[in-house]
């Protein structure tokens, strides 16, 4: 289990830090903890968004792969510190890590209360519109007389003192425990036609402020997160390159490439070609757009189908032919990837269409070898259905599937391209 702990101060000198100290150091045995910095944060300003900013950013997405967070307040005026309240200012304004995350508050002052009306403020933040914070009800750490309560090495004096800390720790972990249960049962319940095409919610990449169904939503939207453009280098996990050198590489891949993220919003393709001449025609004004968008209605179920398997794990690859493709003429194939993220978290779809047919004609010829038909075998180029087997003997090369049923197989683009 992994969680991490913010300090609400920037002072050098901290009872409040110590307190993380010993926090971080004690109980390695119930979860992972780390200490995440916030010196350079700075305040909350709306109108000098720095939401992309490498400070913002790392508490985001450190906040966002942990199980838990851990905050810890020290009190100033009856309420929580500014430096913590512009922190939470800034993960509630673009960017909402701390939505649904369970919170454990803990903190110390110079006095009995210890820091207990900053905690109950900062319960009251937590709960607010943006934030949306699971904070752990009860079990409250209040530790006062804090100037007396560490050795010079610091530890805490009073053994009752730790022994509770821990227990507070302990049920923190196992309260994480039947949160992310209660989460897991929850997606296990959903059904395919629960899954929304429309994008109407958010993810933690969603470029928000920018209207999705616009035609130039890819220069909105990369003027309104200053996105890296052209010679500008981009860090892999593997590599380095330009932007220039990115599309360079993706636009010459042998294959249709597509990039549908976890709230369904279709935000790439690999344009090399005019859309009416792409095996899946796209247009450079659709991306952006919801995934409902991109489709007729006739083929939004096989699409909530699909990608509900792949977001649910049901499966993690859905392959299928092209309505249409002829025998030693061409084979489109559909493939439908689940992507997922460092922590396992679903992370959208990476679709890729492929004519087959030039491949197998190729290893044909320099292998000496044909294709002969399999008598016995079901023909998959003509529809599967029953009814239409009179059909697909007549013309076994040209049939296609003509069923109205909604299938898993009719998915992001098997019945139709992305620009219809």
């Amino acid at each position: 289990m992994k969680f991490v702990g913010i300090v609400g101060t920037i002072a050098e000198k901290s009872y409040n830090r110590k307190l993380l100290e010993y926090i971080v150091k004690h109980y390695t045995e119930i979860a992972e903890i780390e200490m995440l910095d916030i010196k350079d944060v700075p305040m909350f300003n709306a109108s000098k968004d720095q939401t992309n900013s490498e400070v913002i950013q790392n508490l985001n997405n450190k906040i966002l792969a942990a199980d838990g967070v851990i905050l810890v307040t020290p009190e100033h005026n009856h309420t929580t510190t500014a430096a913590m309240k512009s922190v939470l200012e800034w993960l509630s304004f673009n960017v909402h890590p701390f939505e649904n995350k369970p919170v454990l508050i803990v903190g110390a002052s110079y006095f009995s209360q210890g820091s207990s009306r900053a905690q109950l403020s900062l319960r009251q933040i937590l709960d607010s519109p943006g934030v949306n914070a699971l904070v752990m009800p009860g079990n409250e750490f209040l530790l006062g007389n804090v100037k007396e309560a560490f050795d010079d090495n610091g530890e805490l004096k009073d053994e009752r003192t730790a022994g509770f800390l821990g227990s507070v720790l302990e049920k923190f972990a196992k309260w994480v425990e039947v949160l992310k249960a209660l989460n897991t049962k929850e997606k296990e319940e959903t059904s395919w036609e629960d899954e929304d095409l429309t994008a109407a919610g958010a993810v933690d990449t969603t470029v928000r402020g920018v209207d999705p169904d616009a035609d130039d939503w890819v220069e909105l939207a990369a003027q309104k997160t200053k996105a890296a453009q052209k010679k500008e280098y981009v860090k892999l996990n593997s590599g380095l390159l330009t932007v220039d050198q990115l599309n360079w590489f993706l636009n010459s891949m042998p294959m249709e490439l597509t990039y549908a993220d976890d709230n369904n919003q279709f935000i790439y393709y690999n344009h090399t070609k005019p859309g009416k001449e792409m095996l899946a025609p796209r247009e450079p004004e659709q991306t952006g757009s919801p995934i409902s968008k991109v489709h007729p209605d006739r083929a939004r179920d096989g699409v909530k189908k699909t990608i509900h398997a792949l977001r649910t794990g049901e499966t993690d690859l859905v392959k299928m032919p092209v309505p249409g493709n002829q025998i030693n003429e061409r084979y489109l194939m559909h493939y439908y990837k689940a992507m997922h993220d460092e922590e396992g978290n679903y992370r959208g779809v990476n679709e890729w269409v492929l004519d087959m047919w030039p491949i197998v004609k190729a290893y044909l010829e320099q292998t000496g070898q044909k294709l002969v038909k399999d008598e016995n075998a079901q023909d998959v180029i003509a529809s599967a259905s029953k009814h239409e087997e009179a059909k697909v003997e007549e013309n076994i090369e040209t049939k296609v599937n003509t069923s109205e049923e909604p299938r898993l197989d009719e998915g992001i683009d098997s019945v139709t391209g992305a620009s219809e």
